[in-house]
């Protein structure tokens, strides 16, 4: 199976779970390594003060500096798996 079709797949099974039983830092993984998937790199400005979770997702996401698409793909598809 193709590398796009296991994310697929991956992100329907994410979509489908109740993601509340997940650590927060496996969470904000995904959020990272799914935004890094499908955009790229960070290249927003990072929230404000008071968005305290936007905050955090937004700086998983921007620590992923250049990382290829692909292999966020495939971390996010091991996570899940």
């Amino acid at each position: 199976m193709s590398l796009d079709r296991q994310f697929s797949r991956a992100v329907a099974c994410v979509s489908n779970q109740r993601l509340g039983k997940l650590p927060t830092p496996d969470l904000l993984k995904l959020y990272a390594w799914y935004k890094q998937a499908t955009v790229g790199e960070c290249h927003t400005d990072r929230p404000g003060w008071f968005d305290g979770a936007g905050r955090a997702k937004w700086d998983a996401w921007d620590a992923l500096g250049a990382m290829d698409m692909d292999e966020a793909k495939q971390y996010y598809i091991d996570l899940v798996e």
